[in-house]
């Protein structure tokens, strides 16, 4: 068995200086800004359009899964001074293949998306400038702000596109003026005709990607590394999160009463957020579409440079421990090779696919690996952080493998949802 050739380290003293303090909360904000993307945001605002506040508590269980999720990569780190991708190696070859294989092949198609979600606001803002233009700018400035691998400045950024992101989404549906008692009404769960996949999307596909398990990576950049960090970690973790349930929260509520109330309809995609601009600058004034429009771009900026970083980081660790190298060797820290070989990688290639219009083979195997990749964090978190290669003290508790277990078999069903999906145009072509 992959156990047994696994030695778990001493446990680190904890430090009685290292006590919470809100002026170190970082990292947290960090994750759920960069999960918390332009397509999430549509998401939710849809749900709202279609179902009213119905979907609301869905919203908020996503909220904790990722609370979940997160926490436990944070204690493994904490707990076990080992990064996630050495835990996923020691459970045999097939994590590590299946893993490196992810990270390649989502990492190109993602470049794509992500330059073109972040290039959508700023043609609608300057519609004489092609689209395309502003989507390579996009890539080569957010490789620009990640190439030394400054964990401040990245956070210090990101602080400010989570400043703008606030003031834009939380100020729309303030302004919507939202019915409270549909609020309340909306925390009770329903699960309305029609809305299953609407339901799951919410609670389990919002703010779920790859960079839940880049907190880790995120926590040894800012310097906490032992187990005297855990209460700060689940603090900043829990923090964090909450705030990232008020954006999806705050886009339902627009969805509900700008949209579900007037029978209002916008397109699908990230494209129906430009259309949101134009709806709430009829209503409120033309002030209103620019706002907007800037708090869409921070949202899919900050994940931009959330995975420039953040991946690039896992990368860099995948290939230094596939090569044996060891902890202090620069070519696996920030700002080394491989880090940097992974920036080059998300920013330069996907740029074909601006101008191919994303090949279907590509598109399919994109969808069938990022389907399964939650999944595949949820089973290995049960796995790892209930064996001996955690100290005793730092293991889960029964409740927590329950939610686990939970939050695996719902991701199973939108794993399968979305490759039918993603297959569909292949088998019907």
């Amino acid at each position: 068995m992959a156990d047994k050739d696994v030695e778990t380290p001493p446990v680190q003293h904890e430090l009685a200086d290292e006590r919470p303090r809100w002026r170190i909360v970082g990292p947290g904000l960090v994750v759920a800004a960069t999960g918390i993307g332009a397509g999430d945001l549509v998401a939710t605002l849809v749900a709202g359009s279609r179902f009213g506040y119905t979907l609301l508590w869905a919203a908020v269980v996503g909220v904790l899964i990722k609370i979940v999720l997160v926490e436990g990569a944070g204690r493994w780190s904490l707990a076990t001074g080992r990064t996630i991708f050495d835990g996923w190696k020691s459970l045999g070859a097939w994590a590590s293949v299946y893993f490196g294989v992810y990270i390649v092949v989502w990492g190109f198609s993602y470049g794509a998306a992500a330059m073109s979600s972040t290039a959508l606001p700023l043609a609608a803002l300057f519609p004489q400038v092609e689209l395309i233009w502003f989507a390579i700018a996009s890539g080569l400035i957010g490789a620009a702000v990640v190439w030394l691998g400054r964990y401040k400045t990245f956070e210090v950024v990101i602080a400010v596109l989570v400043g703008l992101m606030f003031v834009t989404i939380v100020g729309s549906a303030v302004l919507t003026v939202p019915n409270l008692g549909e609020i309340v009404r909306g925390l009770v769960p329903r699960i309305p005709e029609g809305s299953l996949i609407y339901t799951l999307s919410l609670a389990g596909g919002v703010g779920g990607t790859i960079t839940l398990a880049a907190y880790g990576y995120w926590l040894k950049e800012k310097g906490w590394h032992t187990p005297g960090w855990m209460r700060v970690m689940r603090i900043d973790n829990a923090m964090a999160y909450v705030i990232s349930g008020v954006f999806v929260i705050s886009m339902l509520i627009v969805g509900a009463e700008l949209l579900y109330s007037s029978g209002t309809t916008i397109a699908d995609g990230e494209g129906g957020l430009v259309d949101l601009a134009d709806v709430l600058a009829e209503r409120y004034g033309a002030f209103m579409a620019p706002l907007f429009l800037v708090g869409f771009w921070a949202s899919s900026f900050s994940s931009v440079l959330g995975v420039w970083n953040g991946v690039s980081l896992m990368f860099a660790d995948f290939v230094a421990t596939a090569r044996g190298l060891g902890e202090d060797d620069p070519r696996r820290k920030s700002g080394g090779t491989y880090y940097r070989a992974y920036i080059l990688w998300l920013t330069f290639p996907p740029m074909l696919l601006l101008l191919l219009d994303k090949p279907i083979a590509l598109v399919v195997a994109y969808g069938a690996l990022g389907s399964l990749f939650m999944p595949f964090l949820a089973i290995t978190l049960l796995i790892l952080m209930n064996s001996s290669r955690v100290p005793e003290r730092w293991r889960n508790r029964p409740f927590t493998n329950v939610v686990l277990v939970l939050i695996a078999g719902m991701f199973v069903v939108l794993g399968v949802q979305q490759l039918i999906e993603a297959l569909a145009p292949v088998v019907g072509g």
